[in-house]
């Protein structure tokens, strides 16, 4: 369960306010994927960030109940001067994961080779995602939070990433972010659209990416005009 209670937040960059959640008080769906949709800088990945304690709101508070993970696609955790069985091994070990399993499943679904064993600051930002993605699918959390992450690498990794997301989320919760509006239609049962701070929830996931088409059309969906 994860439940916003009068959260707000604000971001500043290069002098401009950035209204994230505006006095937001929603709570998640549980046992099931929902898209989180929205305008490029909506802040999505802003909310994952706050919903995950990466970032902290500036007022209200942010409710939680079961594990969470960090957003899948965000790879600030990693520490850069470790390599990726070196870093796999470290989230092991704080989540009481399986060592050796958790590394055998890394090693095998990143396809990373030789580059496993370098440091993480040498890797390109795909490679880093692929990481992510597999060291937060070896850990069984109650709820995924998924930024981009199954849009990095070619069509057979991407098809490898669905697949395995699908098997979690027999088991667990997710809020899922993407620009695939396809991916999220079969992902996903319901959706929300984050606009100007605040949240519109739709039990159809469909419905929300018939308001989502609209805010990209520069228009309001009819039943809000």
């Amino acid at each position: 369960m994860i439940l916003l209670s009068h959260v707000w937040k604000t971001h500043k960059s290069r002098g401009v306010q950035k209204c994230v959640a505006r006095d937001l008080c929603f709570r998640f769906p549980t046992g099931q994927a929902m898209a989180l949709l929205g305008r490029n800088g909506a802040g999505k990945s802003s909310l994952l960030q706050l919903i995950s304690g990466i970032s902290r709101p500036d007022q209200g508070r942010i409710l939680r109940r079961g594990s969470v993970s960090w957003p899948v696609g965000f790879q600030g955790s990693f520490h850069p001067d470790l390599s990726g069985l070196e870093n796999a091994r470290f989230v092991a070990r704080v989540y009481g994961v399986d060592t050796d399993e958790m590394t055998r499943f890394v090693a095998d679904f990143t396809n990373l080779g030789a580059h496993f064993h370098l440091p993480v600051r040498s890797y390109s930002a795909g490679m880093r995602a692929r990481l992510g993605f597999a060291i937060s699918m070896a850990v069984p959390f109650d709820t995924y939070l998924i930024d981009e992450v199954t849009s990095v690498g070619d069509a057979a990794f991407r098809r490898k990433s669905e697949a395995i997301l699908r098997d979690r989320l027999t088991r667990a919760s997710a809020i899922v972010v993407s620009h695939s509006t396809d991916l999220l239609a079969r992902l996903c049962t319901s959706g929300a659209v984050l606009e100007n701070g605040r949240l519109f929830y739709y039990a159809r996931v469909a419905r929300a990416i018939e308001h989502h088409d609209h805010l990209m059309r520069g228009q309001l969906p009819p039943w809000l005009r």
